[in-house]
């Protein structure tokens, strides 16, 4: 199963450091059949569209925890086998909560398949994301059109050779 993990530049940066991208249980994003009703489509790759981009909602969460991190949303591609992903079926109907599941094993960088984040110039909107999603979350209208303006920027697909350059290890 194909699970996208929400992540920051710094924890990109940890992983490289221990070579592990989580060890069980952390949260990823993957095609639920959630995220199937809510997004109705049959298309696979639309669908894990979709998970990716809740999975870059996720990550900008983290991004609104972590103030000093650089404003750029990461999100780690990986396939894990089917067993080692579990989902709440109660909370996974939740709209916070589309996609959602908890990866169950420890996951090797290694096994990433790609790598997506934000470019350069996304950072100023995911900045501006990051600190209005608080007020997005509770009805601001305003503050969810920036949250909305960092979601329309395009995560950009790096191999994971790229890693080192990504976290400035390169």
């Amino acid at each position: 199963m194909r699970v996208y993990v929400p992540l920051t530049l710094p924890a990109l940066a940890e992983a490289h450091k221990t070579g592990e991208l989580g060890s069980g249980p952390f949260v990823a994003y993957a095609v639920t059949p959630a995220l199937r009703e809510w997004y109705v489509s049959e298309d696979v790759e639309e669908l894990e569209y979709a998970a990716l981009g809740r999975a870059a909602l996720a990550s900008l969460r983290l991004l609104a925890a972590a103030p000093g991190a650089v404003r750029r949303r990461v999100v780690v591609a990986v396939d894990v086998p089917d067993g080692a992903v579990s989902g709440d079926p109660d909370r996974g109907r939740e709209p916070s909560a589309l996609g959602e599941v908890t990866v169950k094993v420890s996951v090797p960088l290694a096994k990433a398949a790609a790598v997506h984040v934000d470019a350069d110039d996304a950072e100023a909107d995911v900045a501006a994301a990051a600190d209005a999603l608080e007020a997005a979350d509770g009805g601001d209208d305003d503050a969810q059109f920036v949250v909305d303006e960092a979601d329309d920027q395009e995560l950009l697909w790096y191999a994971t050779q790229e890693i080192p350059n990504l976290v400035g290890q390169g």
